[in-house]
């Protein structure tokens, strides 16, 4: 009842890569910076597991970038060939690599560091990969020449990459979607569909994870601009609810989002955002609470899971440690309510 669980990446050690920022440069190199990759993950575990939390990730920290790291055992891709594109509808302007040839995954990409997580907890443990839609938002195209058929192709490298987690003992797989709230139209038109292909087969709970993005500038300017309800979710939930996905992320606390929304999940496991990456004031675990009563006036309680609103990956590390220790204890307070209710 109410398992806790991360929106996937969490803040990577000073030794590992500079501190509270994205595409942050590696510290180590070579054999080093294998082995540092390796105790940073065994730390992230420890740190999730220290904090009360259930179901905990890798908190990606052999990766550089959500999308990107997955893209480099890729064929296809010229990561030399860079060309500056807009991302997400334009929100921002990116320095991207070019697809210039037909997609293939030409090994694992993330079976080593998904083996180190399975070989050393006992909890359950979620792994996170891009979306097909994001990962099109965030290359070039210079071969397919259309953006559905370049999706199809990503979410076949998807498949095979998601196949080999869940053989590993990977639990839950998440496909991270942020581009999901910027184009509804696609979502239900080929986006869900470009999902589906991706999780066919696979032996593990799939989650679809679309949040409003990361605590950048970038980011917090645009929701400035969303007015005073953020209805995204409302044009996609429930095509979601009728999709295969078994669970949706989503982002809930200090946000614009009626939480009524929640209802057009029906069916659906709730991974709700109780926890602001984009602020670095601590929640207390009260306010956490709070979220998740909020949540159960609209969705029955085995389908919530408390989670983060989205990556802490920019964070300052005591900070991201503090708030997911408020998630668990803000957990801890409703279950106690409702068995002493019960």
């Amino acid at each position: 009842m109410l398992e806790t669980t991360v929106a996937g990446s969490l803040p990577k050690p000073a030794w590992l890569a500079r501190p509270k920022m994205l595409w942050a440069p590696w510290v180590p190199e070579g054999e080093a910076l294998a082995a540092a990759k390796r105790d940073a993950t065994l730390l992230a575990l420890k740190m999730q597991e220290d904090a009360g939390i259930d179901i905990v990730s890798d908190g990606e920290q052999s990766r550089q970038h959500f999308v990107h790291g997955f893209l480099a055992e890729i064929d296809g891709i010229d990561h030399a060939r860079k060309v500056t594109m807009g991302i997400r509808n334009n929100r921002y302007e990116a320095q991207v690599p070019t697809v210039t040839g037909a997609l293939k995954r030409r090994r694992p990409v993330h079976g080593v560091e998904a083996a180190i997580a399975r070989a050393h907890t006992r909890r359950r443990l979620k792994f996170t990969l891009p979306g097909p839609m994001t990962i099109v938002d965030t290359v070039a195209d210079g071969h397919y020449g259309d953006r559905v058929k370049m999706a199809m192709a990503f979410a076949d490298c998807l498949n095979a990459e998601a196949r080999e987690l869940a053989q590993i003992g990977v639990d839950v797989i998440q496909f991270d979607e942020p581009a999901f709230n910027v184009y509804m139209k696609d979502v239900k038109d080929w986006g869900i569909e470009a999902l589906h292909r991706a999780i066919d087969g696979v032996g593990a709970k799939t989650a679809v994870h679309i949040c409003y993005g990361y605590g950048i500038k970038a980011n917090i300017d645009w929701k400035e601009t969303l007015g005073q309800e953020w209805r995204q979710y409302e044009e996609i939930f429930p095509a979601l609810a009728q999709s295969r996905i078994d669970q949706v992320s989503l982002e809930c606390i200090h946000s614009k989002v009626p939480v009524e929304l929640l209802r057009l999940l029906e069916g659906k496991d709730v991974l709700l955002g109780a926890i602001d990456v984009a602020s670095d004031t601590i929640e207390s675990p009260e306010e956490v609470a709070a979220v998740i009563r909020n949540a159960l006036k609209h969705v029955d309680i085995s389908r919530i899971h408390p989670c983060t609103n989205c990556g802490m990956a920019p964070m300052d590390r005591r900070i991201a440690e503090d708030k997911l220790a408020a998630l668990a204890q803000g957990a801890a307070i409703v279950r106690h309510e409702l068995r002493y209710r019960g």
